[in-house]
């Protein structure tokens, strides 16, 4: 691979990863792209293809796919495209040296109850951390659809000039944040959002209740945000409200299809056995109840969505919260 420019890696080959290695090489650019299923890396490499998550894609013949962690050494940009229960795992076993790491998957750490990007700082303290969120869907992107994100920046503008000028593309637009704690939990609720929305439309219960599931679950984003220290501007735009609509509206999101799938009576086992794909809300929503219980913060759509995923009624979701008490509208309510 050359070295004319500095060396992109993309870490995870699923749909989202391929999808950014494919839009960063749109320009010529060299992509690195690891991944864990060797086969996966064998198809890329040898057919320009990854049939297993973006079967319609013809790659970029810049983009290169490996097994061995060890060879993104000589990347100075690093993109962070694993499951969010997996992104530590990944990254203490990747070779660190000072670098910008990006961190593009959307959850909350199990246990720890960290963001991802508390957990990227404990195990690279060295480099630059930042995040990049907002309302995209993989098969648009790597379509060349014109897509717009946040990218918040931990190193702050020095770190932004960098980065901007390397992910930039005529039809990827960034926006620069410093709030990586914000840009984060717009994507972790989200995900665990799309669940009940998709619930409501398994359910055909109607565009009047999806759009007020998606104007109340924007207020517990708030709530849930505020709590810890997220800026309201950056919950307002692209990586919060942008996305919130964009994966509450449409089975092209896993975790609306999997609320959906629920909606119609299949269990949450069966749909989470077998799916290639990861829909980050069904993990995500239990670790968010629970921060959000030792934060006092109400997030009554977030313990619907549990209730369902430990095995409760699909029609228990949307009669619970209609149920709940009358009090006036706002992000404290």
């Amino acid at each position: 691979m050359s070295d004319k420019r500095a060396q992109i890696g993309v870490i995870g080959a699923g749909a989202w990863g391929t999808a950014l290695a494919q839009m960063l090489s749109s320009d010529g650019r060299d992509v690195l792209i690891w991944a864990r299923d060797n086969a996966v890396v064998t198809e890329i490499n040898e057919t320009h293809s990854n049939t297993a998550y973006l079967p319609e894609a013809r790659l970029a013949d810049t983009i290169q796919a490996t097994s061995s962690i060890a060879l993104l050494a000589d990347c100075t940009i690093v993109l962070v495209v694993t499951p969010a229960q997996k992104m530590g795992e990944v990254l203490a076993a990747m070779p660190h040296f000072p670098r910008d790491i990006v961190l593009c998957s959307k959850g909350i750490e199990a246990g720890s109850f960290r963001l991802m990007n508390q957990v990227a700082r404990s195990l690279a303290p060295d480099s630059d951390i930042a995040v990049l969120s907002g309302p995209t869907f993989a098969h648009e992107v790597v379509a060349g659809m014109p897509t717009a994100v946040t990218l918040a920046c931990g190193g702050g503008t020095t770190q932004w000039d960098r980065l901007s000028e390397a992910i930039a593309r005529p039809a990827f637009r960034p926006y620069y944040s410093d709030d990586l704690t914000g840009a984060e939990i717009g994507g972790a609720v989200k995900n665990v959002l799309a669940i009940a929305c998709g619930v409501v439309e398994g359910l055909q219960l109607g565009q009047n209740a999806r759009a007020a599931l998606i104007a109340r679950g924007y207020a517990e984003m708030m709530r849930f945000g505020e709590s810890l220290g997220a800026d309201r501007d950056t919950l307002s735009g692209l990586c919060g409200l942008g996305d919130l609509v964009l994966t509450c509206s449409s089975t092209s999101s896993r975790n609306f299809s999997l609320g959906k799938a629920l909606g119609e009576g299949r269990t949450p086992a069966d749909l989470m056995k077998d799916r290639r794909t990861v829909a980050e809300g069904a993990f995500t929503a239990p670790v968010l109840r629970d921060l959000a219980g030792q934060h006092n913060v109400a997030m009554p759509i977030t313990e619907a969505v549990c209730r369902l995923l430990e095995g409760g009624a699909a029609r228990d979701l949307a009669g619970d919260l209609l149920a709940r008490p009358l009090k006036s509208e706002g992000p404290s309510a």
